[in-house]
């Protein structure tokens, strides 16, 4: 069970990307990483599950470290460029960027808060 869930996960992403309509294809990507800033960037899409889940978290998040770390997200059903150019291949994804703009750890599924400031916190950020 555990390891159809990734597949069934990527299989869905991926028709996602196929069946969005053309209008919905192009959306502006933000920086990623942020120059000279710890960055977390959540790949997801407003209308999957877990990453309405994941959204709650990154809204505070974004709130709570305004100025001392970038938050982002970036819906990958709007922009499929960007879940290609991340090498997403299930929703959500987050990947988190040192200051010099170094990959530095990939997850992916539900990350919970508590978790994302761990991390933050690892790299630097108070």
């Amino acid at each position: 069970m555990k390891r159809i869930l990734p597949i069934v996960a990527a299989v869905a992403f991926l028709a996602g990307l196929y069946f969005l309509p053309a209008g919905c294809r192009a959306a502006a990507t933000p920086e990623v990483p942020a120059k000279g800033l710890v960055t977390m960037v959540d790949l997801g899409a407003n209308k999957c599950m877990v990453c309405k889940m994941m959204s709650s978290i990154v809204d505070s998040l974004q709130k709570e470290y305004q100025g001392k770390a970038e938050i982002v997200f970036i819906d990958v059903w709007k922009n499929p460029e960007a879940g290609q150019k991340f090498g997403v291949k299930v929703i959500p994804t987050q990947i988190f960027y040192d200051k010099s703009g170094k990959e530095v750890y990939r997850h992916e599924g539900l990350l919970l808060k508590e978790a994302i400031i761990s991390k933050l916190q690892e790299m630097g950020v108070k």
